[in-house]
């Protein structure tokens, strides 16, 4: 289904007002609270696994309600449940500002997550189902360059709330956003749904598939300190629940992630390399923002301002990229680019006490930005060039999954194999040397992830002319591409 807006009228600029909006609550979000986490745990008396749920309890419930929320937009409309998720997003932000106690902010958390699955599918989707078909590449180019000047300033603007207003700020911003996006949306933005969903949502797969990586979360966070009795028990009903999810996909009529897309090799490929390439990228911004105020002593708007220049490179230069890659086909920058970011990680072991800035943070987010801008926009290409055109959405959808559960596991096990106690982030000689093992385990995983690509990633090049695949500034995962195909929005 689509409509006939043109991106110059008054009703398209409100189309790409809203979207924007709602879209960067939710990208924003996840590259703020990384800056407040020092000064949460210090006000709510908060320790390291703690902070680790902060940031995991929302990419629990987002990595395993992403797809379902996708659905949910095909079946009862995207406009309507793009509206629910914002409001909910913001009444969960509203709960996280206020909280009393760490229990009730990673709760809230979780709840945020729950919103972002619902407005996240939808703020692409809605871009490409309202725009007439001549304007939408160009709306799509423009929702994403705007979006990817919200994930830049976003550590900049947690940073300046932090020491400012305080760090429940950084929660609370998302209210008024929400009190402008939901009414333009609902008086300006048409509805649109797919005319095919049907048939039962996969609410079983959904719900097996969170709760699978819900107990390996908590088996690798408590691993450290937690009882081992329990540790195991955990660790195992994860893993059997990870089984069972793959069974219910199998046998399912309509399942969340169906196996049959997986006989693709180049799709499975690639998405190994995002599950390597995300880890890392998801552990080095969560320590990162640490060792920077824990270790180096920097303020949170300092550290909030020093990640700028990764993100910036990545606004600028990936359009050009994206266009290398389709010249020269994936494989060389699928094998690059993670080189250069995993050299961009043993940079950063010369950030210690007193660092400078110029020398010892700049030289590595610089060779960090450089890495992601050669591999990001090809990584997102060779994933939708890999399937049918109409499986395109769901492509990206499982992708867009796989890079948040890589992050999720990677921030919950990082702090294990560095040897990260439950306090260490309260002294900085402990986090520092825990730090520096993190940097190296982040390295040879992204060093795994170039040898994967290297050996089994394949011409033919993407044919990738999708804006959102070229013009992406989020460093959490890659941009979400609505479903295609015969009777559902064609992404032109």
């Amino acid at each position: 289904m689509s409509s006939d807006v043109r991106i110059a009228s008054p009703q398209g600029k409100w189309v790409l007002l809203t979207t924007v909006l709602g879209s960067s609550m939710a990208m924003v979000d996840s590259t703020v609270v990384n800056v407040a986490l020092p000064r949460i745990g210090r006000d709510l008396n908060a320790d390291l696994a703690a902070l680790q749920w902060t940031v995991n309890a929302y990419m629990l419930t987002l990595a395993g309600l992403i797809l379902l929320g996708g659905s949910l937009g095909d079946r009862y409309g995207r406009r309507k449940i793009f509206v629910l998720g914002v409001v909910w997003f913001a009444a969960a932000s509203l709960l996280c500002g206020f909280a009393p106690n760490a229990g009730v902010l990673i709760a809230a958390r979780a709840l945020q997550g729950i919103g972002g699955a619902l407005l996240t599918p939808g703020s692409l989707a809605l871009i490409q189902a309202s725009f007439h078909p001549d304007d939408r590449a160009r709306a799509v180019g423009l929702w994403s360059g705007f979006g990817g000047i919200g994930a830049a300033i976003g550590p900049f603007l947690g940073g300046w709330l932090v020491d400012g207003p305080g760090w429940r700020w950084v929660f609370l911003i998302n209210v008024p956003m929400a009190l402008v996006c939901a009414p333009i949306a609902v008086r300006h933005v048409p509805e649109s749904a797919d005319g095919r969903a049907h048939g039962r949502f996969d609410v079983l797969g959904a719900a097996l598939g969170a709760v699978a990586l819900a107990l390996v979360t908590y088996a690798l966070i408590e691993a450290a300190d937690g009882p081992l009795p329990v540790v195991i028990v955990t660790a195992a009903a994860g893993v059997a629940a990870g089984v069972a999810f793959v069974h219910v996909e199998k046998r399912s009529p309509d399942p969340m992630m169906p196996p049959g897309i997986f006989a693709s090799r180049q799709f499975t490929a690639v998405n190994l390399v995002t599950l390597c390439v995300y880890a890392a990228f998801s552990g080095f911004f969560f320590l990162t923002a640490l060792q920077l105020q824990v270790v180096a002593g920097y303020s949170a708007l300092e550290a909030g301002t020093a990640l700028l220049p990764t993100t910036a490179l990545m606004l600028l230069f990936s359009a050009r990229s994206g266009e290398l890659a389709q010249r020269i086909g994936p494989r060389i920058p699928l094998t690059v680019g993670p080189l250069l970011c995993a050299a961009a990680m043993l940079l950063m072991l010369r950030v210690g006490p007193d660092a400078s800035y110029l020398t010892d943070v700049v030289p590595a987010l610089l060779v960090m930005g450089a890495g992601m801008v050669i591999l990001v926009a090809p990584l997102t290409a060779t994933v939708l060039a890999s399937v049918d055109t109409a499986r395109a959405g769901l492509a990206s959808g499982i992708n867009n999954a796989a890079a948040r559960a890589a992050g999720l596991i990677a921030i919950a096990a990082l702090p294990l194999l560095a040897g990260m106690g439950s306090e260490a982030y309260r002294s900085a000689t402990a986090f520092d040397h825990a730090f520096d093992r993190a940097m190296g385990w982040c390295a040879g995983v992204l060093v795994v992830g170039s040898v994967l690509a290297f050996t089994t990633v394949r011409r033919p090049p993407p044919d990738c002319h999708r804006p959102e695949c070229l013009t992406h500034g989020s460093i959490t995962a890659p941009p979400l591409e609505p479903r295609v195909g015969k009777g559902r929005l064609d992404a032109g």
